[in-house]
């Protein structure tokens, strides 16, 4: 039986509220018990004000105990884990009674631990977020979404691509940057393989490549607390925004893309009406205030970061080209051969058309490493010299008969295949 101050309060909150759910929430109790003594009071057969005495529960006796294990585990422990550990204790009653004193536990535990969110009071020119979105499918493959998120203005960016590799994700924070007229300080995306390879004494260790593109265009690309959303809301939301407007869903009725040009079209229309229309909390349109953040923008590059176009691949003095992803090599054709070495970047695959190196065995295989080796003993004239960054070579003619080549011997009869950095 509740006290004479409980039934007060609970005919207070239904005064309040008229309602016995939220007279029920706002006492703390069932709405059940808020009709009991709402329907005693309307029939005049209300208790007097004498408090009975608390009745004693079987579990009052282990409640220091749970409270123990509720700090100890950070409020994490289960009711069958503690139902388990007092019945070794002698406790004699129910699960459903441990589970009940469990979640009071609980709620007063995280009551003076609970995070308290704060507005975000950003500067101009300062923060922009990055994150992911599953678009749609188009001819039964994936889309996905990238959304940045200017945060003082509010202005959005959603771009569709096919994947999340490294590459795209440059192009799209260069296609984002030159979509708000500037750069800002700092970048705030994901733990991604693609932009941290992993934590060190719980500080994140950027991916080299990303590195480069913050030197690039100066920017400092950092990473928010791992498995914590809301550290990044901003784009957390437009995330969610673009999902409802894009992805077809039985919520939106929206049809099936037929081609990638639709989805492109629409991403385009979405971005003009949330840009356009009136934020609800600026109550400013973030294309009218984009003009004004971006005098506090820093100054971006003319050339995007090249790896935004594809695989670097360089062309090295051993007249093949090494791409850095695929790890592949490939000959040269002769007009490349003289160039001697060059790196490039290329929006177009490896050139299946030339075959690739095949590997020499031990026995063929040159006494240095990146040599070429001869197999015929035939004479050819002298090459011009290659430049080759701080050094220079000569390519030394071959030996014109197997007596000028016995001194490299290998005490066989037949002329050995020469190891010669041709």
């Amino acid at each position: 039986m509740k006290s004479y101050e409980e039934i007060m309060e609970i005919l207070e909150a239904f005064a309040l509220t008229s309602s016995y759910r939220a007279a029920g929430e706002l006492a703390g109790c069932s709405h059940h018990t808020v009709e009991h003594w709402v329907t005693m009071r309307d029939n005049g057969v209300l208790p007097d004000g004498v408090t009975p005495p608390e009745r004693v529960k079987l579990i009052d006796g282990f409640m220091p105990k749970i409270e123990e294990w509720v700090e100890r585990s950070n409020g994490r422990v289960r009711g069958d884990v503690v139902f388990d550990k007092l019945v070794g204790l002698g406790y004699a009653g129910s699960d459903r009674t441990v589970r009940r004193a469990l979640a009071a536990v609980k709620l007063n535990w995280r009551a003076d631990r609970r995070r308290v969110f704060r507005p975000w009071v950003v500067e101009p020119g300062m923060w922009a977020q990055w994150d992911w979105g599953h678009g749609p499918k188009i001819g039964g493959r994936q889309t996905y979404l990238f959304c940045a998120w200017l945060a003082w203005c509010r202005f959005r960016v959603v771009l569709p691509v096919w994947d999340k590799t490294l590459p795209t994700v440059i192009s799209c924070l260069d296609r984002s940057m030159r979509a708000f007229g500037g750069v800002p300080t700092y970048w705030l995306t994901d733990n991604e393989k693609t932009v941290s390879t992993g934590h060190v004494a719980g500080i994140a260790a950027r991916h080299p490549l990303i590195v480069q593109v913050g030197h690039h265009y100066g920017v400092t690309v950092t990473t928010c607390v791992p498995a914590d959303p809301e550290t990044k809301g901003g784009v957390e939301r437009t995330v969610q925004i673009a999902k409802a407007d894009l992805v077809p869903t039985d919520t939106n009725l929206l049809d099936n893309y037929g081609s990638w040009v639709e989805l492109v079209e629409a991403c385009a229309g979405f971005m003009v009406k949330v840009n356009d229309r009136e934020h609800r909390i600026t109550r400013r349109a973030p294309i009218e205030m984009l003009t004004e953040e971006q005098t506090r923008l820093h100054r971006l590059p003319d050339a995007a970061f090249t790896a935004a176009f594809g695989e670097t691949r360089k062309v090295s003095w051993t007249s093949t080209i090494s791409f850095r992803v695929s790890r592949i090599r490939f000959r040269t054709p002769s007009p490349i051969r003289s160039c001697g070495s060059v790196s490039m970047a290329t929006r177009s695959s490896p050139p299946t058309s030339l075959p690739p190196v095949r590997s020499r065995s031990p026995a063929t295989r040159g006494r240095h490493r990146g040599t070429r080796a001869l197999t015929t003993p035939t004479a050819r004239p002298a090459q011009p010299v290659l430049s080759l960054g701080n050094r220079s070579r000569r390519t030394q003619p071959k030996p014109s008969s197997w007596a000028s080549a016995k001194g490299h011997g290998c005490g066989s009869s037949k002329p050995p295949q020469l190891a010669h950095r041709g």
